[in-house]
């Protein structure tokens, strides 16, 4: 059966997830996930991990959400290879919740973009099955990721293309603690492509529900227009200048 078209919320977090601070986004996204009923399971995505400890993320998220009263499992797509498989996107098709953790901003796209999974993914989030993205995760939802020009440490940032699922838009992750340092290569790297860039706070979300975005969390969000312009919204803020995602 085809699910009506009624997207779930969607959220783009600024990172430390499946942790205490993240619980007013989590609670919308695990409310999302209840509404669709019994029978749709609930996914982690650990791609961006998959060089660091991909195991740990998803015990610490099935620890986190499960205090939050949902049971989450392992959307296995740590390769190109198994986001490729029809057996995975068939698993993924009957989602009701998919969260993208923290990692490499890089290795997400490489691994999921024009795969059948990642559209499987859009397709449940479209009938509403919630979706969310943490640090490199809100990352690869934006048209473009940003991606360490040289050494770690190095503050200069530059875009490649992402999963596109929000248009226009770059996500600065962790802005209140070194995010905000990407801002000016990225800004200069983006100044012929109207780009958005969303600085987003850890512990923090955008938070796209009911047609509107807000923020959530314990900090803020940061709006950075096209023409340098930023503006900052607070917790509970209604948020403007951010692109709608695509239908």
């Amino acid at each position: 059966m085809t699910r009506a078209l009624r997207r779930g919320p969607l959220a783009l977090v600024g990172g430390k997830e499946f942790m205490p601070g993240n619980e007013p986004q989590d609670e919308v996204l695990v409310g999302a996930a209840h509404s669709m009923g019994k029978g749709h399971p609930a996914f982690i995505v650990a791609t961006a991990a998959v060089r660091q400890v991909p195991d740990r993320a998803v015990a610490t998220a099935r620890t986190w959400f499960s205090e939050l009263g949902l049971a989450v499992e392992e959307l296995p797509v740590r390769t190109r290879g198994s986001a490729m498989s029809e057996e995975v996107a068939s698993a993924a098709a009957q989602g009701s919740f998919f969260y993208l953790c923290g990692g490499d901003p890089g290795l997400v796209v490489r691994t999921l973009i024009d795969t059948p999974v990642w559209r499987a993914i859009v397709t449940a989030w479209r009938g509403g099955a919630a979706l969310g993205g943490s640090s490199a995760g809100a990352m690869a939802l934006g048209t473009w990721t940003l991606i360490r020009t040289r050494m770690p440490g190095d503050a200069r940032r530059e875009p490649r293309a992402a999963l596109d699922l929000i248009p226009r838009i770059a996500v600065l992750p962790h802005h209140a603690t070194f995010g905000w340092r990407w801002a000016p290569s990225a800004t200069a790297a983006l100044q012929q492509d109207a780009a958005v860039l969303v600085g987003i706070d850890e512990r923090t979300a955008l938070v796209r529900h009911t047609g509107l975005w807000r923020v959530l969390g314990r900090g803020s969000v940061t709006v950075i227009g096209p023409s340098g312009q930023e503006r900052r919204f607070a917790a509970g803020a209604r948020v403007s200048g951010v692109p709608a995602p695509r239908r």
